[in-house]
């Protein structure tokens, strides 16, 4: 392991710990202030197509702004987690219709392969900067998956200690279009 991803490894592990000892309230009320920005940021650019995560563990709670999405016909896209740093891209059409993946994902059920192009990409994270630059799992899936969509709207959402002075990089690593931030009882958009 190289002294980058020694430091990636020593972040991961200490904000995860963080974000798992988050108190409820507090990150019920950031993760729907983040939903209502993330609705806006769609209504605002016109995007009719969003690739998400599917949250798991404590990560930020993007199920309402799915549903939302849903209900407006906007078409959704989650990630099946694959060997070899890949995703399978899967149309979701039901909240009920996900099944369990490998590291603990989710994903949609029924194998219905999405061939198309992205206009929002949402991204989970465990640290980022304000050069737009995040610390993820370790796995190096979204950095592979975003080399392949420059065009696309690419929105990192984090809790407010989740930013951080400076993310460690690797050539590989890809920058974020946007940040959504819970700060100071609000959402900073950068």
């Amino acid at each position: 392991m190289n002294p980058i991803q020694t430091q990636k490894k020593d972040i991961r592990n200490r904000l995860l710990g963080q974000r798992d000892l988050i108190p409820h309230l507090m990150k019920m009320t950031y993760d729907q202030r983040i939903c209502h920005f993330l609705w806006e940021l769609m209504e605002r650019m016109g995007h009719q197509t969003v690739h998400t995560y599917l949250p798991m563990g404590s990560e930020i709670d993007i199920f309402p702004f799915i549903g939302k999405c849903l209900q407006h016909k906007k078409t959704i896209i989650a990630p099946q987690t694959l060997p070899g740093r890949r995703f399978n891209n899967l149309e979701l059409t039901s909240l009920q219709d996900v099944e369990l993946g490998i590291f603990g994902t989710m994903h949609p059920a029924g194998n219905r392969v999405f061939e198309g192009s992205y206009d929002l990409i949402v991204l989970p994270g465990l640290a980022c900067d304000a050069e737009k630059y995040r610390v993820g799992y370790g796995g190096g899936y979204y950095d592979t998956f975003l080399a392949d969509w420059p065009e696309a709207h690419k929105v990192g959402v984090f809790y407010p200690f989740q930013q951080i002075e400076k993310v460690p990089r690797e050539p590989h690593d890809m920058p974020l279009d946007d940040l959504l931030i819970g700060r100071d009882g609000s959402i900073v958009f950068s």
